[in-house]
């Protein structure tokens, strides 16, 4: 009974015991005044008179922090000033501004802040002279109406060594009076001077051939046509697909001696070639023989045409095709005679002659002659071609 008794007192007992015992052990952990005053922040601490230094009962030596802070001056207890300060920039009396900048009707002139002359443009100083009537070129007024009008005369230069040896004379003062181009020109009329001028693009014969100029080959053979009196001009290429079409023509109006071809012939170079060579060396001395006068004039029935041979269906192309033959109808003599290419009667000797002569020598200049009589399909021409054979062979149908 005694022991359950003490037991139910133990418990009421240790929870008043335990906070006295706290209560006893803290008593000694509260700072004394003196400490609370000397943690007291600098500006309390610097405001505090001398005499309540010494009211702790303490030394200064035994509080350092707060002995230090004492002494402190006004002057050291200053704030630092900001980098970019002007105190920290050392100007004494910083720059204040007063009001909203204004900027100068004139605008800023840097060069008088640096002390720098004004420098002239090479448009003002142009525009200047104009202005001055003095410009060194020609001035003219009132572009873009209908009546311009020069002002005043370009300025003259000092004539050099250069312009005394090419003969221009110069004025009483030793100046060169520099002429327009239109005064130019008119002295090179009258003069007869010759003017070079750069090669147009645009001609085939000046063109270079990497450029899609004309081959040497095709410019070699259009330099022996003009040798041999030809009279052909170049035309635009012909082309009509694989077989038909020429890549350098020429239409063929005249051969020497002043023969016209009627109508004009679009021919390649080549069959042109041969065609005057066969006409100068063969049907004009043999006209001259037999009726004593040349040729006046040679009436071509067929040069370029897209064809096959005879025009027959299913035949191979023609060397027409390709401008490389011509077909001749008619000769026409300087005395008015007219020879039909045709098959003569028995008593027309110096026609047949004269037919037979030079349809047996044209076989020197073409691969292919054929006439009156080889077949039906040329019973009133003669054909003339330069087809290429493997075998070099040559058909003349005499």
């Amino acid at each position: 009974m005694g022991i359950a008794f003490v037991s139910r007192l133990r418990r009421p007992l240790g929870l008043v015991l335990v906070p006295a015992m706290l209560a006893a052990c803290s008593g000694g952990m509260t700072p004394p005044d003196d400490i609370v005053g000397a943690i007291r922040p600098s500006a309390e601490v610097s405001q505090r008179p001398a005499a309540d230094m010494g009211d702790t009962g303490g030394d200064l030596a035994d509080y350092p922090v707060e002995a230090d802070t004492a002494m402190v001056t006004p002057a050291e207890k200053k704030r630092l000033p900001m980098i970019d300060s002007d105190e920290a920039m050392g100007i004494a009396q910083p720059v204040q501004a007063s009001g909203v900048l204004t900027v100068p009707e004139d605008g800023v002139n840097m060069d008088a802040g640096l002390g720098v002359g004004r420098v002239e443009g090479l448009a003002e100083a142009q525009a200047g002279e104009i202005a001055e009537g003095n410009a060194t070129q020609v001035v003219v007024d009132g572009i873009g109406s209908d009546t311009p009008q020069q002002i005043g005369q370009p300025a003259t230069i000092p004539m050099s060594e250069a312009g005394v040896e090419l003969g221009e004379a110069p004025d009483g003062d030793g100046y060169l009076q520099v002429p327009d181009k239109a005064t130019t020109r008119r002295r090179q009329t009258s003069e007869g001077e010759q003017v070079a001028f750069l090669p147009r693009l645009s001609n085939p014969m000046q063109m270079p051939e990497t450029m899609g100029g004309m081959p040497a080959s095709e410019k070699a053979c259009r330099q022996r046509l003009l040798k041999l009196g030809v009279t052909f001009r170049d035309v635009p290429r012909i082309s009509r697909g694989r077989s038909c079409g020429i890549a350098w023509p020429i239409e063929l109006s005249g051969l020497s001696g002043g023969i016209q071809i009627k109508p004009a012939a679009q021919v390649n170079c080549q069959i042109t070639e041969a065609f005057a060579r066969w006409v100068k060396n063969e049907l004009v001395p043999s006209s001259r023989t037999r009726y004593l006068s040349g040729v006046s004039a040679i009436h071509q029935m067929s040069s370029y045409s897209c064809r096959t041979m005879n025009s027959q269906r299913g035949a191979a192309m023609s060397e027409h095709a390709k401008g490389n033959a011509i077909d001749v109808g008619k000769i026409v003599l300087k005395n008015g005679k007219a020879i039909a290419i045709e098959k003569k009667g028995f008593f027309a000797f110096r026609e047949k002659g004269l037919l037979k002569s030079v349809r047996g020598d044209s076989c020197k200049y073409f691969s292919t002659v054929l006439g009156p009589g080889s077949d039906r399909y040329h019973k009133d021409h003669f054909h003339f071609d330069l087809r290429a054979r493997k075998s070099g062979y040559r058909h003349c149908s005499l």
